[in-house]
């Protein structure tokens, strides 16, 4: 049986080093690449013809547009209006990303801590910069809730600091540890296919069911990231203490 974590192996395409910095260029980012391509040409052939009855490609688009306002009014409310075009780009980018990566000899960078993880740390940088933006030295009182005594400030303070370097943190291992185990089962089956022979085919149909459901799987996943970047974005602009 083959090892079904080979699936997962950064490959260098274009080795590059800059001293100590390696700047390869790797399947990673090829299929982060493709997955843009695929957002921004099928939006362009959508849209390409934009009218007052729209074709089932502008209707596909504007329904995905109305979906994320949907989540946006839900959590963030009229403040989610700036936010739009971020988080539109945030769903499609990770959605995208992770059915791409169901594809045969496709990688799937939505598995990596590493690439996942940057995602999460520029939401969360973004939300302390609107933090700010929005309630100036006020967001500081996010560590330290007003009328809470001052001699409490040594565990309140690390407490509510850990609390918010904690996001970016769930937010990447739940989606990597969803996208490995589902692609890890889709592996395992396969070998079981052609091991079986004649008998393969109960493992193909199982095969089969896991596919569509890791499908279910991706847009539910991309969604869960979506709208927890959301309900932290809200928390980091809002008034209430």
């Amino acid at each position: 049986m083959e090892n079904p974590l080979e699936q997962f192996e950064i490959k260098k395409l274009f080795p590059w080093q800059v001293g100590n910095v390696d700047l390869s260029f790797t399947n990673s980012s090829l299929c982060m690449i493709v997955t843009v391509s695929v957002i921004v040409l099928s939006l362009l052939l959508a849209l390409r013809k934009s009218a007052i009855v729209p074709t089932k490609g502008q209707a596909f688009a504007e329904s995905i547009y109305d979906f994320i306002q949907g989540m946006i009014g839900e959590t963030l409310g009229h403040e989610g209006v700036k936010f739009v075009s971020f988080i539109f780009t945030l769903f499609t980018f990770i959605a995208v990303g992770n059915m791409l990566g169901l594809l045969p000899y496709s990688f799937t960078f939505t598995s990596h801590i590493a690439a996942v993880g940057t995602l999460s740390l520029f939401c969360l940088l973004l939300n302390i910069y609107f933090g700010i933006k929005h309630r100036g030295l006020g967001y500081f009182r996010t560590f330290f809730p007003e009328g809470l005594p001052i001699f409490m400030a040594p565990l309140i303070v690390p407490v509510e600091t850990l609390s918010l370097l904690a996001k970016p943190f769930s937010l990447t291992i739940r989606l990597a540890v969803n996208m490995s185990v589902g692609h890890i089962m889709l592996e395992v089956l396969g070998t079981f296919i052609m091991a079986m022979g004649l008998f393969g085919f109960i493992p193909l149909v199982a095969d089969m069911c896991i596919i569509m459901f890791e499908l279910f799987v991706t847009l539910l996943q991309a969604y869960i990231y979506t709208t927890l970047s959301c309900v932290y974005l809200s928390q980091a602009i809002s008034d209430e203490e």
